[in-house]
């Protein structure tokens, strides 16, 4: 195990994709690269996912820097497969698993170019000229507060326990929320033989093809970003208009606001249908209002209603978990968000991967980010240590 000053560059918190493309791309352009995950080997999260899941994105526009994934893998790729992908990535990169960071600090007048410090389990402190944090957007399962949640009488999860397969086989399922990982729940519960599937919906989502006219709505998506936001929204409405159908009677009405609008202002990325359409369409799944809280045996909606489900399984979202290492330094913002688009530096010699989302594909994204980090070392290199981070 290194101690302090051991030898590198930066230092990468994080072993998923985010954090694997930027140690690479560090790598690429010289530099010295440490990179620490608190589990027992990379894309821990990714393991977790329930057997069967796949990318909504495809295959040839999701790969990381310097390395395609397989074509054998197919268009879609599972988790498992993503997670052997990422295992021969990690090849040649310095990871130290069971290293969970328990503090980030500046060093203040250090003798060298070592501005940051980085305390893991057992005390040991590394330090670097940068720090890379890369632990992921959706790093902590969240469950809203509730009125009366505590005292309900069935069974209550995060989407992120929920195992998948027949689970969940003749019970009557409510999921909360709207998003991709909602859809997807309600799609294979019904699959699965759930005997009642009913979503409680806030906001209305957009939902997309995976394909029009055999494109990949992620091409599309990638050439519409490049358009001012209110023509690439235009645009999106039109496309939807003849691809998706009026779900209105179903209790979902047009969504607002428009899609790349709403990737912007409210970091929320459009549904890829998998399944779900077909199913909203048919009224298997039905959309109801939001959840106002729980009596009981009873789930109380917006609207006055009163469900009474025997599993609620809530997909709604996840946290970052930043405030506990960075809260003190002026990082983020008061959302426990960074301040700092990723890709760019927060502060001299720190750097966020990871934490953008975008309606182009989120591992593109992170591919991008560890690229524009890389290519700033590289210049901060350039100008010396007294300049980095400038």
């Amino acid at each position: 195990m290194s101690g302090r000053g051991d030898g590198v560059d930066v230092i990468v918190i994080g072993a998923g994709p985010a954090g694997l493309a930027a140690a690479h791309e560090l790598m690429r352009v010289g530099r010295r690269v440490l990179v620490l995950d608190r589990g027992t080997s990379v894309a821990s999260s990714w393991r977790a996912h329930r057997t069967g899941f796949r990318l909504h994105t495809v295959r040839r526009l999701s790969g990381l820097p310097g390395m395609v994934i397989p074509r054998e893998y197919g268009r879609y790729v599972t988790s498992s497969d993503l997670v052997r992908y990422l295992e021969q990535y990690a090849e040649g990169i310095d990871v130290r698993f069971d290293s969970r960071v328990t503090e980030v600090e500046r060093v203040r007048d250090a003798p060298d170019s070592a501005r940051w410090s980085v305390t893991t389990t057992g005390g040991v402190a590394h330090r670097a000229a940068s720090v890379v944090m890369a632990t992921g957007y959706n790093r902590l399962p969240h469950i809203p507060e509730l009125p009366g949640l505590d005292g309900f009488t069935g069974s209550a999860l995060h989407v992120s326990d929920y195992a998948g397969g027949g689970q969940f086989a003749g019970m009557d399922v409510l999921v909360v929320g709207s998003g991709n990982a909602a859809a997807e729940a309600a799609t294979e519960l019904v699959a699965t033989g759930a005997r009642r599937v009913t979503m409680a919906v806030r906001t209305t989502p957009h939902i997309v093809r995976r394909r029009v006219g055999g494109v990949s709505m992620q091409a599309i998506a990638i050439a519409m970003s490049l358009l001012p936001v209110g023509l690439a929204d235009r645009l999106a409405s039109a496309l939807a208009h003849f691809t998706v159908p009026d779900l209105s009677a179903r209790n979902l009405g047009r969504p607002r606001p428009d899609l790349f609008t709403r990737v912007r202002r409210d970091r929320s990325v459009p549904v890829h249908d998998t399944g779900i359409l077909r199913l909203l369409e048919a009224g298997t799944v039905i959309p109801v209002a939001a959840v106002a809280g729980f009596e009981r045996e009873a789930v109380l909606l917006a609207d006055g209603q009163q469900l009474h489900p025997d599993v609620v399984v809530f997909a709604t979202g996840y946290r970052r978990g930043l405030e506990r290492l960075l809260g003190g330094l002026g990082l983020l913002d008061e959302h426990g968000d960074p301040r700092a688009a990723s890709g760019s530096r927060a502060a001299p010699g720190f750097s966020f991967v990871g934490f953008t989302v975008s309606a182009t594909g989120a591992l593109r994204q992170m591919a991008g980010d560890a690229r524009r980090v890389a290519n700033e070392e590289r210049r901060a290199a350039k100008r010396g240590p007294l300049s980095r981070g400038r």
